[in-house]
């Protein structure tokens, strides 16, 4: 009886996040059916944005000692593609702010304190858009300045990570990240988008405030092994190389997207038939086909990017630092597996006929969702795949993040 009470005080790691898991599962069907008021509001509504908090989804990746669950990385993908299946927008902006709690565990201790010491609830948007800022040395600090786009969940959040340029005396530059309270930047409503509509990815402007040294990391720092942050974090979770991995952030957004439109078809094909001749969807081979071709892309994503995700746990586990080849493989790999989920909505909705335009229908909002979450650029198929047949064939790598 007393190891039956302990288990239930302290549940296993694969008990928590299967109960986390679930408590996604519970919001889809609600984020689903406000989906439309999520377009219309173009940013989180404050109910859904309060249910997430009492669900504890915005600190999966937040270290235990803050009071958040320190799942690993491939969380992101998991609960970003349950999410996803009600409203891709809304795992778009939880898969964002998360990320940002597990980023902010690998800046310095005291940049850590500031934040969460104050609010441990705070969301963090960001701007990961270097050419968008540029910042200069002073004593203590930087003085930081810029317009930075599409920082999703800019409304939602208290702090921003702010990418720039450092320009020092002799021209040349280095990449930080600076971490900004909202009361240092001006939000600007930009966002108005056909896809994506509700993550209120506004614009963001800085005019030349201080940012102390301790605020900022260098991107440098962030390839993977220790960081200023795992001096008290020791979990190689706050080890992984952020940027290589940074596709998958939010591909799971993609693959829940293209999983829920196949959900959908699967039901509307088994009920309905032909306009034309009456006869049972389900019953046509081409419909057959596209299902299997749909399903195929999906699953494989799926394996892409949960396999990803675990390997590079792996490796931080056993002190593995990825060379350059494995980080292009990486985002690589993250641009394909999106790509294969934006394949598989586009054969369904072509599957769909007149019937996948309706207004009220959520086929026509998943291809939007769908093209998109394919424009961002870390799944540009063209960037990430150039890129690792630079490094592949001998070549420097031109990503400056990584």
């Amino acid at each position: 009886m007393s190891a039956i009470r302990a288990a239930e005080r302290n549940p296993s790691p694969t008990d928590a996040y299967e109960a986390m898991l679930a408590k996604a599962r519970a919001l889809v069907p609600v984020l689903r059916a406000r989906a439309e008021r999520t377009e219309q509001l173009r940013r989180l509504p404050p109910e859904t944005e309060q249910e997430l908090h009492e669900a504890g989804l915005f600190r999966i990746l937040q270290p235990k000692t803050v009071g958040g669950f320190e799942f690993d990385y491939v969380a992101l993908v998991d609960f970003s593609a349950e999410l996803a299946r009600g409203d891709a927008s809304v795992a778009w902006n939880v898969a964002n702010l998360a990320s940002h709690h597990w980023m902010l565990a690998m800046f310095t201790p005291e940049a850590q304190a500031r934040v969460w010491d104050e609010n441990p609830e705070a969301l963090i948007a960001s701007s990961l858009v270097f050419p968008s800022g540029t910042a200069r040395r002073v004593p203590g600090g930087y003085r930081l300045k810029g317009r930075w786009p599409f920082s999703s969940g800019v409304r939602s959040s208290q702090w921003n990570m702010l990418g720039a340029s450092v320009i020092a005396e002799d021209d040349s530059r280095e990449l930080r990240i600076f971490l900004v309270p909202a009361s240092d930047y001006e939000i600007l409503d930009t966002w108005d988008a056909v896809g994506l509509r509700g993550t209120g990815s506004d614009d963001v402007v800085v005019n030349d405030v201080f940012v102390p040294e301790a605020m900022t990391v260098a991107v440098s720092s962030l390839s993977g092994g220790p960081t200023p942050g795992s001096v008290i974090h020791p979990n190689p979770l706050y080890q992984l190389p952020a940027f290589a991995l940074f596709p998958f952030v939010l591909s799971g957004c993609a693959l829940g997207n293209a999983q829920a439109c196949l959900e959908d078809f699967e039901a509307s094909a088994r009920a309905r038939a032909s306009s034309y001749n009456r006869a049972k969807l389900a019953d046509f081979q081409s419909i057959q086909i596209r299902v299997a071709a749909a399903g195929a892309r999906i699953d494989a994503a799926r394996r892409i990017m949960r396999g990803c995700c675990l390997e590079a746990m792996a490796d931080a586990r056993a002190g593995r630092i990825p060379d350059m080849a494995r980080r292009v493989a990486y985002r690589r790999d993250g641009a394909f597996s999106v790509n294969l989920c934006t394949e598989a909505v586009d054969i369904l909705f072509k599957a769909s006929g007149a019937g996948g335009l309706a207004r009220t229908g959520a086929m026509q909002r998943q291809f939007r969702e769908a093209h998109a979450i394919d424009s961002h650029i870390a799944f540009s198929f063209d960037a990430a795949g150039a890129d690792y047949g630079r490094v592949a064939l001998g070549l420097p790598s031109e990503n400056p993040t990584l």
